[in-house]
């Protein structure tokens, strides 16, 4: 066991002589007429008041070691190992077609309500990517942020859609803002890619993402198969390419994603931790006790 203030430890000094006083005292007190008849030793009666007398000073001791702050070294419960997950948005106007975005944007709030304690950020893309939110622990940021990322409020040179670019950019938010733990891209397009146009380049970039420990997804929300370079891509990077066209669909791959990497903790070290219990337990009995004294056992202080 340890102290935050050791030097506070000087005060038990006061009950200490509160204890002595308590059970070392001689004094006669006021003389009574009944006190010139035989009485006995009265022993038991002095030992029950000398133990009275000491309770405010065990109460006493309980509050000093209080103000010591003690600690003791434990470990605490497993640590959840931080996921930075960021979401690059497909911002181009296809995107509003058939209510794409809002069902991506539902099933996303869904997500990250699953996984509180993770980071999350955004960003958004089409022929230039923005970067909306950085990555953060606020949830409610990604939230409000999310209605004002609808593709009808963009402007029109928004209207491509880079996958690679929006990737790149990415990696570099990624490599900046991302805490200790695993890193991962969910991207969710309807479309394809204008320079993603052979397998070199998506596996250079693949290849820049693996040497970050950033893992993509690829949810695919428009008609048709996923694109097979950018499923070449995410595959590479230990992700997995998913097409939902509708809101149990997206539902369903998101689950599928949060499944593939699942809340993981992590063993911490000792820390010191606060060990007030036992103390406050020892200053309640004193001042618990002398309470009892002062309406039950009370005497006469001669």
């Amino acid at each position: 066991m340890s102290f935050t203030h050791p030097g506070v430890l000087l005060l038990l000094a006061v009950p200490a002589i509160l204890l002595v006083w308590a059970w070392q005292r001689r004094n006669w007190g006021v003389v009574l007429p009944f006190d010139h008849q035989h009485h006995g030793s009265g022993r038991a009666i002095r030992w029950l008041l000398a133990a009275f007398d000491s309770l405010p000073a065990i109460a006493l001791i309980g509050v000093v070691f209080i103000l010591a702050g003690p600690q003791v070294l434990r470990r605490p419960a497993d640590q959840r190992v931080l996921t930075n997950i960021q979401f690059c948005f497909d911002v181009s106007g296809s995107m509003s077609s058939g209510r794409r975005y809002e069902m991506a944007r539902d099933a996303v709030v869904e997500f990250i309500d699953a996984r509180d304690g993770d980071a999350f950020g955004l960003t958004l893309f089409g022929s230039y990517p923005i970067r909306w939110v950085p990555l953060t622990r606020d949830l409610e940021a990604i939230r409000n942020a999310l209605p004002f990322a609808d593709p009808q409020r963009q402007p029109m040179h928004m209207g491509g859609t880079r996958i690679g670019r929006a990737l790149e950019f990415c990696l570099g938010n990624m490599v900046q803002e991302a805490e200790d733990g695993d890193r991962m891209v969910i991207l969710v397009s309807d479309g394809v890619s204008s320079d993603l146009s052979d397998s070199g380049t998506a596996l250079a970039l693949a290849d820049d993402l693996n040497a970050s420990n950033i893992m993509v997804h690829h949810v695919h929300v428009g008609n048709g198969s996923v694109p097979a370079v950018v499923q070449d891509l995410a595959r590479e990077t230990g992700g997995e390419a998913f097409v939902a066209t509708d809101s149990k669909g997206l539902q369903r791959v998101f689950d599928q994603i949060s499944g593939l990497r699942p809340d993981r903790f992590a063993p911490g070290g000792t820390v010191p931790m606060d060990f007030f219990a036992p103390f406050a337990v020892l200053g309640l009995i004193g001042l618990g006790g002398h309470l009892v004294g002062l309406c039950w056992g009370r005497y006469t202080p001669w």
